[in-house]
């Protein structure tokens, strides 16, 4: 028998079943679209957090080589990941159209998919990246000093790979119907758990890089483990049966015709942030650790406006499927208006902020604060105009 319908679902107890939902095709689209924009927002910069936390841990208790080890990751993760986090958008875009043509068999298909699909994908990229870490550091011109710290942290994250797949498919099937908070809850309890396992690791086992990638792995299967058990307690058309997981043919056209190309332009992006990062390991670990502290601020106005591009790609979708197309345009200037004010707020934060904020990785390290300052400046005053782009690019996912 299919599950009752997700329509008739509107409480927020974490694992009783219920979802809290957001129609986007109907009422105020405007008040909707920041009811799913704030919490998911919340939900990156969180995720940003712990991620951060790494990177000050292993900066104030290790050094500058061990943080420019585990900062100079970064772009190479994101071009690595980057396919796969695309795909999660065609796993949103599919189960909102559904979610607004009421089509609660499409939903289920798309759930015992994406599942499965996720669970290979992360596997095969887990797989491959524990192997092959050392020779893609050095591609990208690792010095001698970091090579083998940064080999060592990529290697551990790889491990966390399936977990991190699966959760970001997980994450995308609950916000196309709308709801945010569950994957917020999800990330705070595996954000705190990761902060605390960085102490442990790092201040009392002295584990130093080895011990924040572990720290952020282990954290990374909690919220994976909370969102599976979300999916499989619901008794909505998004419960998720483990035996059902299979792939169906035409579900899996779709996530991939709407996925594939969103994970591309990650990886295209990613690739030249790659080369950025090649030509910034050249000037050795001090510019890599303040180029690192940088990134990982910047970061935060980036899932910023990219949580108001998301808000656009479920509201397209859910309106594709409802075929209500006069509300596009309605979509696409609210989707303007948010994410610019975002960006700018951000960026102001960065230009008055900057020395101070690059002071928390770095404590008593003026060179590398210099460094990071520099790259913020420049951020500041342009990083909203990416946002602007990003609404029209996902506008026309969600269509």
């Amino acid at each position: 028998m299919m599950p009752r319908d997700i329509r008739e679902v509107n409480k927020k107890e974490m694992f009783s079943g219920k979802l809290r939902e957001l129609d986007m095709t109907t009422g105020s689209i405007a008040k909707k679209m920041l009811l799913f924009t704030l919490p998911l927002m919340l939900s990156g910069i969180l995720q940003l957090l712990y991620n951060a936390a790494d990177i000050i841990v292993v900066g104030r208790y290790s050094g500058s080589v061990a943080l420019a080890a585990v900062g100079s990751n970064s772009s190479l993760i994101n071009l690595l990941v980057g396919l796969f986090i695309g795909i999660a958008t065609g796993v949103n875009v599919i189960a909102a159209k559904h979610y607004g043509a009421k089509n609660d068999k499409g939903i289920s298909d798309t759930v015992h998919t994406s599942m499965l699909l996720g669970l290979i994908c992360g596997t095969v990229m887990g797989t491959v990246g524990f192997f092959a870490a050392k020779k893609l550091l050095l591609f990208m011109g690792s010095p001698s000093d970091v090579i083998e710290l940064s080999t060592l942290y990529l290697k551990i994250y790889f491990l966390g790979m399936p977990g991190l797949v699966v959760y970001n498919f997980g994450a995308a099937l609950l916000r196309a119907a709308g709801d945010t908070n569950k994957p917020l809850i999800f990330l705070l309890i595996s954000g705190i758990l990761n902060v605390l396992l960085n102490l442990l690791f790092v201040v009392v086992f002295k584990m130093d890089v080895a011990g924040v990638a572990l720290a952020t792995t282990l954290s990374q299967y909690v919220s994976t483990a909370l969102v599976l058990i979300c999916l499989i307690r619901t008794d909505t058309a998004l419960k998720f049966m483990p035996h059902r997981m299979r792939i169906n043919g035409k579900t899996l056209a779709g996530i991939i015709r709407v996925g594939l190309p969103a994970g591309l332009q990650s990886v295209l992006f990613s690739i030249s942030n790659v080369l950025i990062q090649s030509t910034v390991n050249s000037f050795g670990s001090t510019v890599m650790a303040g180029n690192a502290a940088a990134i990982s601020i910047e970061n935060f106005s980036y899932i910023s406006m990219d949580a108001v591009g998301q808000s656009a790609v479920t509201a397209a979708g859910q309106n594709m499927g409802a075929k209500k197309y006069g509300n596009f345009s309605r979509i696409l200037r609210l989707g303007l208006l948010y994410s610019t004010i975002a960006g700018i707020i951000w960026g102001i934060i960065y230009i008055l902020f900057g020395r101070e904020l690059t002071a928390i990785y770095a404590p008593g390290q003026p060179a590398v604060i210099d460094v990071g300052k520099i790259r913020l400046d420049i951020f500041g005053y342009t990083y909203f105009i990416w946002g602007i782009m990003n609404i029209f690019v996902c506008l026309l996912r969600g269509m």
